[in-house]
């Protein structure tokens, strides 16, 4: 007997079927990557299979939308709405234009997030044909690598879209197909998305594969899932993924704000590994300054959100005196150089799922039902709980207002969040250059003059 998760997983893949019709589309330029083995190379073991996979990962984690890194969403979203403000100079490659809401088509940050994210696309889709294809490979190990596969491009695709809204979708490596993709219509695009996430869901296994949590499980995938169905306002199906998880005993809240961020964490669900041991992360390297800021400083507006007793604005954020001014930086993670035994890139963390549990259940006018799960985070913070008395519009506040400070410079979830409230426009008041088309990403030039089925251009560019 189906449970009720079971239900939702079957209900999205069903409706998918009936509403979206399959036919050979056309895609974005893609160049045949150079260190590319044939599928039928690659899969003929299981020791091949999973190095392709690894070398997804890798990818991932070197220059990826997730990456922790100057190219991943924690800096260029961060910058782009009113968590970080930027300090390079002009010659920065474009980020001073995306913090400056100043960007235009050729901007090569831009162009380097979409074809980096496609060139992902297209790894995923060569794994997932050779799997599908594979002869040799067992039917666990086949459901598992194209469980994986599936998930992370799913979560390259959910990012894209936010990011440029309108975008091409392929399951395919064909580069003759590839190279004449058209951007997917908003609605088919949700359903294909929603669709891929619930097989992913229903290929990954429950169990992690390795203890360090450097790989998705099926409750990685249930978060990314809960994720898509916030966006489509399916709160009740949300409420119910949210609660799958929290209800997990592989999941326990992390009490402690100093720990948050280590590695070893049962709080984690799902997080990327430094390239080489004991390396540090990403961010910690990227938002570390001691005495000039280099790259990025946190924005006053944001720091100006934490009361004097909010922890987190002791353990995540340091003040740094330089030149008679206090710039401050991000400070969530610390290890720096080779001296790195206990921190890896967090993705996905149960605090999060708190969050989105309780914005499911404000949505569906259960404020009391959704105060206790924005509490957890409050009260680790050494603040006050709040009252479970709290209006909806009230909790709706305060949700809000405390997402934004435990979760500033991570993946990009406040732009995506201003997004999904439609509240974008707010950011007038911190962003001079601020206009409403603003809330996606010009379509690269170079993708367009390469693929002119791309066209039209987004508004306002």
């Amino acid at each position: 007997m189906k449970t009720r998760i079971e239900h939702i997983i079957v209900a999205a893949i069903l409706s998918a079927v009936l509403t979206t019709t399959i036919s050979c589309e056309k895609f974005v330029e893609t160049d045949f990557p150079n260190n590319q083995l044939p599928t039928e190379v690659v899969f003929e073991d299981e020791q091949t299979a999973e190095a392709a996979l690894a070398g997804l990962y890798a990818g991932l984690w070197t220059n990826s939308l997730i990456s922790g890194g100057i190219d991943g969403m924690g800096a260029l979203m961060g910058t782009y709405a009113d968590d970080l403000t930027c300090v390079y100079t002009s010659g920065s490659n474009g980020i001073l234009d995306i913090a400056n809401n100043q960007q235009v088509a050729t901007n090569t940050v831009v162009t380097t997030a979409w074809t980096n994210a496609y060139g992902q696309i297209y790894a995923a889709n060569s794994i997932i044909e050779g799997v599908t294809n594979s002869k040799s490979l067992s039917q666990a190990s086949k459901d598992r690598i194209k469980g994986e596969a599936l998930f992370v491009r799913s979560i390259i695709y959910f990012n894209l879209y936010q990011i440029f809204g309108e975008i091409a979708y392929t399951e395919t490596t064909n580069y003759v197909i590839n190279s004449q993709l058209g951007r997917m219509d908003k609605d088919q695009f949700l359903i294909k998305l929603e669709t891929d996430l619930s097989e992913a869901v229903n290929l990954l296994p429950s169990a992690y594969r390795n203890a360090e949590r450097i790989y998705p499980n099926k409750f990685a995938g249930y978060m990314a899932l809960a994720k898509m169905k916030m966006l489509l306002k399916k709160w009740v199906e949300a409420e119910v993924l949210c609660s799958t998880i929290l209800q997990s005993s592989q999941y326990t809240f992390q009490t402690d704000p100093s720990k948050v961020f280590q590695k070893n964490g049962t709080h984690i669900i799902w997080q990327l590994k430094p390239k080489n041991t004991n390396d540090a992360t990403k961010e910690a390297s990227l938002y570390n300054f001691t005495g000039a800021p280099l790259s990025f400083v946190l924005n006053l507006n944001l720091i100006n959100t934490f009361s004097s007793g909010d922890l987190r604005r002791q353990h995540y954020i340091t003040a740094v005196p330089f030149n008679q001014q206090i710039n401050y930086r991000s400070s969530k993670y610390k290890n720096l150089a080779v001296n790195n035994p206990n921190e890896y890139s967090i993705i996905y963390r149960l605090d999060e799922v708190n969050f989105m549990m309780a914005e499911s259940l404000i949505e569906q006018n259960r404020a009391g039902d959704a105060v206790p799960y924005i509490n957890h985070c409050r009260q680790r913070a050494g603040l006050p709980a709040l009252s479970t008395s709290l209006s909806v519009s009230a909790a709706t506040t305060e949700l809000r207002e405390e997402k934004r400070r435990e979760f500033f410079v991570e993946h990009g979830i406040r732009f995506f969040d201003l997004k999904r409230w439609g509240l974008l426009d707010q950011l007038i008041s911190v962003k001079p250059n601020w206009k409403s088309d603003y809330a996606q990403w010009p379509i690269p030039q170079k993708e367009l003059l390469l693929n002119p089925n791309l066209n039209p251009q987004n508004t306002g560019y």
